[in-house]
């Protein structure tokens, strides 16, 4: 068990923060130690993950706050869909166990295609943390690379899986850092002039933190510190670990379009590439381009390449060819180059037919008698929610029916499938409320696309699917997608961005009860950096521990709002076992 005083640690806050803490089923410190102390009786081990300890803000109300360890997050367990069977501990039986990452949105904050000044407008645009965003990865990699297996079955990692966002603005370099971060090498997490910094955080603007001036920003005025050193020491080299586990890639909209949301024609790519950043943009002209990303694109683009001819609010930065904008075709194939294997399997996923083709989905094995489906929900006519074209849910379809011993029809008739009869894990970066973007995709515009709620009904045409796995949200949200049919059901498991506090990475484990039931574990795991951290250290732990403090600190982001309850935390999601 944790050596925190939970007790102690509790009665230090307040009521309400105690709540917001805890999660609220858990609102004294005597139920809480109960539900802690069964969690860990219940589990092979807790140490390293947030059944153990969770970072949380200190006492105090409003102004920059620190972060602490915090009392863990128990175990709940969900029968929204099959009821637990006592004693079902003693029959477990190990069947999968994994870790998702997803939005780690590896950042260039120095691209001259970038919108920060919509950051009052959109937190998206502006994070005070995001010159951080590869050590912050790194952190997390640290921390898998620790753990090694999962908490209830004790069966070691088969493998991690990235739902997407991988980069922030689909550039190439952040593209080699992603890769590099996973398999491991040296990286240098600066773009231009490799000396210095050029982005706004060294503008001299107040509407931006400026870390290493003291001249009192919006920010500082909230509270954030001055931190001497900082930006050299962000953009410096270092060896990132890289995953020991094997690895799988999934596609996310940041890295298919611009800032994830712009369509990408290949036009805009001398601004990606150029000598010209704009910084000072007024209220007014920021207002026009943030309205037209939700309803002209093209205008959107069209008032920023007026804006670049105006020098009273463009900065003059060093050109870099590597910020060129990747296309889903050299997205696989750079996933090819031998230099990024790491771990395993050679291409993540992604295969010469993948890179010749751009179709960028795919299947891979899970663990025995599991496997993984990997989508792309993404939409290259535009904006940020996705939806998928009748070709892939084709193919969907195809894949469910050769690993499922059966299926049903559309008219519910139950149909003998092929000689699989494996559990199915489906993979992608939107969730099922964030595929209404039915836009034509300029990649193949005679092809409908279709919404979450037509894949939902597909999947639950296979009684093999356990279980949905998605980001894109930044939320941590897990949903019952229930049935008449018990088998018919299956779980949606969201969860919370790596950018973006609470900075989350979820570890899946799938169980046989032996009872006729499956369990499906999820426990939130958060980077190997410390707490605490130090306003006047630049070295690579405290540089990760000063990632998520000032990502719970944000004043543009709702920090709370992407935590979720309890009941999307740590879980155990109960299944009716299908026919096999």
């Amino acid at each position: 068990m944790s050596s925190i005083n939970r007790r102690r640690f509790l009665a230090g806050l307040s009521t309400g923060a105690a709540l917001s803490v805890i999660g609220s089923p858990f609102a004294s410190a005597a139920g809480l130690d109960r539900a802690l102390d069964l969690t860990a009786r219940r589990a092979v081990r807790i140490g390293g993950t947030t059944l153990e300890q969770v970072a949380t803000p200190g006492g105090g109300a409003g102004g920059y706050r620190r972060l602490a360890a915090g009392p863990g997050w128990p175990l709940v367990v969900r029968q929204d869909l099959a009821a637990g069977q006592a004693g079902r501990d003693d029959r477990r039986a190990a069947v999968a166990s994994f870790v998702q990452f997803t939005d780690m949105h590896l950042t260039d904050t120095e691209s001259p295609m970038r919108f920060e000044y919509l950051g009052h407008l959109d937190d998206a645009a502006c994070r005070p943390q995001e010159a951080l965003t590869v050590r912050g990865a790194s952190a997390l990699i640290e921390r898998v690379n620790a753990l090694g297996s999962g908490p209830y079955t004790g069966l070691p990692f088969s493998l991690v899986v990235t739902t997407g966002d991988n980069t922030d603005n689909h550039e190439q370099i952040e593209l080699d850092w992603y890769l590099t971060v996973m398999s491991g090498g040296q990286i240098t997490p600066n773009s231009g002039d490799p000396t210095r910094y050029e982005g706004v955080q060294n503008s001299g603007d107040p509407a931006y933190w400026n870390p290493e001036l003291a001249f009192q920003d919006v920010y500082k005025q909230a509270g954030f510190p001055q931190v001497p050193g900082y930006l050299g020491a962000a953009g410096r080299t270092f060896r990132a670990p890289g995953l020991a586990t094997p690895w799988y890639t999934t596609v996310g909209n940041h890295d298919d379009s611009i800032v994830g949301t712009l369509p990408d024609l290949g036009l805009v790519n001398d601004i990606y590439t150029g000598n010209r950043k704009l910084e000072g943009v007024n209220a007014a002209d920021a207002a026009q381009i943030f309205a037209q990303f939700k309803t002209d694109p093209a205008g959107a683009l069209l008032k920023v390449g007026q804006l670049l001819g105006d020098a009273s609010v463009v900065r003059q930065v060093t050109s870099d060819d590597r910020r060129k904008p990747f296309t889903p075709k050299s997205f696989a194939r750079a996933h090819l180059d031998p230099a990024v294997t790491g771990p395993g399997p050679y291409g993540h996923g992604f295969t010469a037919d993948a890179a010749a083709s751009g179709e960028l989905y795919y299947t891979f094995p899970i663990s025995d008698g599991v496997v993984g489906i990997s989508l792309d929900t993404t939409n290259t006519a535009g904006w940020a929610d996705g939806s998928i074209g009748t070709a892939q849910l084709h193919w969907l379809e195809q894949r469910l029916q050769e690993h499922s011993g059966h299926w049903y029809d559309t008219s519910g008739k139950a149909v003998n499938g092929g000689p699989g009869g494996d559990y199915i894990v489906v993979f992608s970066h939107h969730t099922s409320t964030t595929m209404g973007n039915l836009l034509l995709d300029p990649r193949n515009i005679f092809e409908r696309r279709h919404n979450g709620a037509e894949l939902v009904a597909l999947l639950q045409r296979y009684p093999n699917v356990v279980a949905w796995v998605n980001g894109h949200t930044h939320t941590n949200q897990i949903t019952a997608h229930g049935h008449a049919v018990p088998e018919r059901s299956f779980w949606e498991v969201n969860t919370a961005s790596h950018i973006d506090f609470p900075q989350h990475a979820r570890i899946i484990e799938l169980a046989d009860n032996g009872d006729g039931t499956l369990s499906l574990f999820t426990t939130l795991i958060e980077s190997a950096a410390p707490y605490a951290t130090s306003f006047d250290d630049t070295s690579d732990a405290n540089l990760a521990a000063l990632y998520r403090e000032l990502s719970y600190n944000d004043p543009f982001a709702k920090p709370a709002a992407k935590l979720g309850t309890a009941l999307d935390h740590n879980t155990e999601l109960l299944l009716a076992k299908p026919s096999r």
